[in-house]
């Protein structure tokens, strides 16, 4: 059968069409996981804007109900966000001069919270869908500094998958439809901190990093059903940094922080290699390109950081000689890094690290590990979200909402701020062409207007 010649300029241009959409939706678009679709904070977007304030290029704000620390997350012309948001709380209990704090205060088992996941129109802000994935009692004991919603949900396009820590994990479609949900345990966590190792989906498995103190484990589920794949225990405590799929020039890995990071086969849950990371908390997550993985722990008081850069096709355990700086799978180490909280930065060969406190900024050669420079800006309040770049410039924001604005490249120089009224734990998620920006009061959309 023959067909003729318009129709089948008309059926090509169709397809073509269709890739250029699809290109358009899955490219610049989504922001399906924390930290963005590569894991690496670099913007690929088109006109996002350079200054933002309270009056200036907010396309909607909406208040934010309940608490959380989690980011927002961005399909297509949907936005997702979790918290947990308070029904009934105790008083908090007078301390007794003298008494043990150990196993005294349980009032946090009368307490009722509803965990909630909710879904906003990119454009307008409007509340698409609301669903409450459990209303009762914590499992655990929080601090009072903190929530019981730390980690950023996943999509990969056709389910949403939340991960309330030890309240559970949810699954659902994008228009809000619950399709299965599963009990990973409920653990004691450092000084009741709660967990914060947000999910990770790839190749239909859903990958959880369960880190606590008292039975710690990595587990691959079937994204479709939630059933175990494989699960591997883990000779570690209480980790706060989340898993990365690092697809490098050899073979692709499944990345997990911790006092020893390792490296396991995302289809089995084979160890394929190991490396003690001193320092003391296992906050910030790793970043990479095709040959290298640039990994860490942050300091505490005594204990510096650390930061090790590991070659791709690392095999058993790469940690170093006493002394030494490198190894077979490590090409170079810096035993006393300027590591905050937020993640490390790489971009064009450079590697940019916030310290979480003080408003320092280090600048590292991604080949060698030489310090390129360290500055220390003024002002700045505590930092716990992930810096990123956008157009050879580098952003990041302090928990009093000012975004800092520096050039990139070898020599620093301060470009300008930018400030939002609120309080900032949360990274941000970069759309098409639009930032969303979440504090503890409001979520921004934030583009040119």
């Amino acid at each position: 059968m023959k067909m003729n010649t318009h129709k089948v300029l008309t059926i090509v241009g169709t397809i073509v069409l269709l890739a250029l959409t699809l290109s358009s939706c899955t490219g610049n678009s989504n922001w399906p996981q924390f930290r963005g679709p590569e894991n690496n904070m670099v913007a690929k977007a088109e006109s996002l804007p350079l200054e933002w304030g309270e009056d200036l290029n907010i396309r909607w704000s909406i208040e934010v109900e309940g608490d959380s620390w989690t980011s927002p997350i961005v399909w297509g012309k949907k936005v997702f966000l979790a918290s947990s948001v308070p029904v009934k709380v105790a008083a908090a209990p007078e301390r007794r001069e003298g008494a043990s704090q150990e196993g005294e205060d349980e009032s946090f088992k009368s307490e009722v919270y509803r965990w909630e996941v909710s879904c906003m129109d990119l454009e307008s802000g409007e509340l698409l869908w609301k669903q409450v994935a459990f209303e009762g009692s914590p499992r655990v004991k929080k601090h009072r500094a903190h929530n019981y919603a730390a980690e950023t949900p996943v999509t990969d396009g056709k389910s949403l998958y939340v991960y309330f820590g030890m309240t559970g994990l949810y699954c659902y479609d994008l228009d809000g439809e619950l399709l299965w949900k599963k009990d990973l345990g409920a653990y004691k966590t450092l000084n009741d901190w709660g967990t914060g190792s947000s999910p990770v989906v790839f190749k239909k498995k859903l990958y959880i990093q369960v880190d606590n103190e008292e039975n710690s484990f990595l587990v691959a589920l079937d994204a479709g059903t939630g059933d175990e794949i494989w699960k591997a225990e883990r000779d570690e405590k209480t980790n706060y940094s989340t898993p990365m799929i690092w697809q490098n020039g050899v073979r692709t890995e499944l990345v997990v922080g911790g006092k020893t990071a390792r490296s396991y086969d995302p289809e089995t849950g084979e160890l394929l290699w190991e490396l003690i990371v001193p320092g003391h908390y296992n906050i910030p997550g790793p970043v990479a390109d095709n040959d290298f993985l640039y990994l860490g722990n942050a300091p505490w008081r005594d204990t510096p950081g650390t930061f090790f850069s590991v070659k791709a096709g690392a095999e058993g355990n790469i940690t170093p000689a006493e002394g030494e700086t490198s190894s077979s799978g490590v090409a170079w180490a810096i035993l006393d890094a300027p590591l905050g909280s937020p993640s490390p930065l790489l971009y064009n060969g450079l590697i940019y690290l916030v310290s979480s406190r003080g408003g320092t900024v280090t600048c590292i050669d991604a080949a060698s590990g030489e310090q390129v420079y360290q500055e220390k800006i003024e002002g700045v309040g505590a930092c716990w979200a992930s810096p990123w770049v956008y157009e050879d410039q580098v952003y990041f924001s302090d928990e009093k909402g000012v975004s800092r604005i520096f050039k990139a490249g070898k020599n620093f120089e301060l470009l300008g701020e930018n400030k939002l009224d609120d309080k900032f734990w949360a990274s941000v998620a970069i759309t098409g062409d639009a930032y969303l920006m979440k504090g503890t009061e409001k979520l921004y959309c934030i583009g040119q207007q």
